[in-house]
């Protein structure tokens, strides 16, 4: 693989603001964890003090600080952390980290994610195979897509400092998005298989996106992205 600096974690996420940051030790693109957030959940809340989390069931930590209504399902291996809510007829499916003071909402799905802390999926989201950043907000309806229509394995569109399309291989079958801190994503929007937004960046409502979003931008749609102006 090639030096895509734009793409590396170090580029999108500040590792100081999430539960997992171990989780990302070693690798240099955010996609790499996705194969590992199960069995990173479960080595991770083996060590959680239970003064501070309570063990439900089989491989679900829930900090006694977060929220988590009665409704909600959650399926292990999952980690609630301190002040989350987790909303009425929210389904987490396995191999979740939702982060500390994070909303997970009515009727939003989770499944394989990384949530950094204050992020939040609050109305009708599914979010899969994902890593989501500090901050992040998907509005309400917007999903990340992560499978191909074609089943093949996900290749990232990327362009390059020279305006140049080039193709990154990444061999996962399943990979939704990976939103940058403090991202923000309109209402109705389709995040497409293999897609990266960079930090500080708005996706307008019902939007499509795919392949790679520089930070500090504005998405108005496909072939018309904005930088921010800044005073």
């Amino acid at each position: 693989m090639g030096d895509y600096s734009n793409l590396k974690i170090s580029e999108l996420y500040d590792l100081t603001k999430t539960i997992a940051a171990d989780l990302f030790e070693g690798k240099v693109y955010p996609w790499e964890v996705l194969p590992e957030i199960g069995s990173f959940i479960k080595k991770l809340g083996a060590t959680l003090p239970e003064d501070e989390y309570e063990k439900r069931g089989e491989d679900i930590w829930v900090s006694k600080q977060a929220t988590v209504y009665p409704t909600a399902y959650i399926n292990g291996p999952a980690i609630i952390c301190a002040g989350a809510e987790v909303r009425h007829c929210a389904f987490i499916r396995g191999n979740a980290i939702v982060g500390a003071n994070s909303v997970v909402g009515n009727s939003t799905e989770l499944k394989n994610v990384v949530l950094f802390d204050n992020v939040q999926v609050p109305h009708y989201n599914y979010v899969g195979d994902a890593i989501l950043g500090y901050k992040s907000h998907m509005g309400a309806g917007s999903i990340t897509s992560n499978v191909k229509s074609d089943k093949k394995l996900v290749v990232l569109k990327y362009e390059n400092e020279d305006g140049q399309r080039e193709y990154v291989e990444t061999g996962l079958k399943k990979f939704g998005a990976m939103i940058g801190d403090n991202v923000e994503v309109g209402c109705g929007s389709v995040l497409n298989p293999g897609t990266i937004i960079g930090r500080n960046t708005n996706i307008y409502p019902l939007s499509s996106v795919r392949g790679y979003v520089k930070p500090n931008s504005i998405y108005k749609k496909q072939g018309e992205v904005v930088g921010k102006f800044h005073e």
